[in-house]
């Protein structure tokens, strides 16, 4: 299978209360085609917020967004644009990040959370020192990080409550 290049077309999900950001490292192809974040229905994301925020597991797009509004998180992911194979994390290369003051700068963020080690390695290697802000590395939500279950994924996101308080 070969590369091509992408574009990221998924608008970042924040408003002026958002307090953390989750940044992911690019939308896989089942996001691609529904146009929002974590689309694929294996991804643990949706499941592990709404266990961690203690709420209902949301199903359609609007509920995912309420969801993240009310608890005032951010979604967005440290890739604008690359050359991927596929969801492949392992094939991006050629990475243009995002401009993450687009959100700095309209929300009052503490800390950003990174889904995975390649969404953390990516904000370091192009982001990190352009912000002033704290990030900590979660394990990833992805069906291919089949090493932690759902409980123990929910268990290391607990963390992202401090910031929410």
């Amino acid at each position: 299978m070969n590369s091509t290049h992408q574009q990221h077309t998924i608008e970042p999900l924040f408003d002026s209360e958002s307090r953390i950001l989750i940044l992911g490292s690019f939308p896989s192809v089942k996001s691609r085609e529904v146009h929002f974040y974590y689309g694929h229905p294996q991804n643990r994301f949706w499941k592990v917020m709404a266990a961690v925020l203690n709420q209902n597991v949301p199903e359609t797009v609007e509920e995912k967004k309420n969801m993240l509004h009310q608890q005032h998180i951010a979604v967005w992911d440290v890739i604008g644009s690359c050359d991927i194979v596929g969801s492949s994390d392992s094939s991006i290369k050629n990475v243009e990040p995002n401009d993450l003051k687009k959100i700095l700068n309209n929300a009052p963020v503490r800390r950003i959370y990174l889904n995975g080690s390649t969404a953390g390695k990516l904000y370091v290697k192009y982001l990190k020192g352009k912000i002033d802000i704290p990030e900590i590395i979660l394990p990833s939500t992805s069906p291919a990080n089949a090493g932690y279950c759902l409980e123990r994924l929910c268990e290391n996101w607990n963390m992202i409550l401090k910031d929410l308080r």
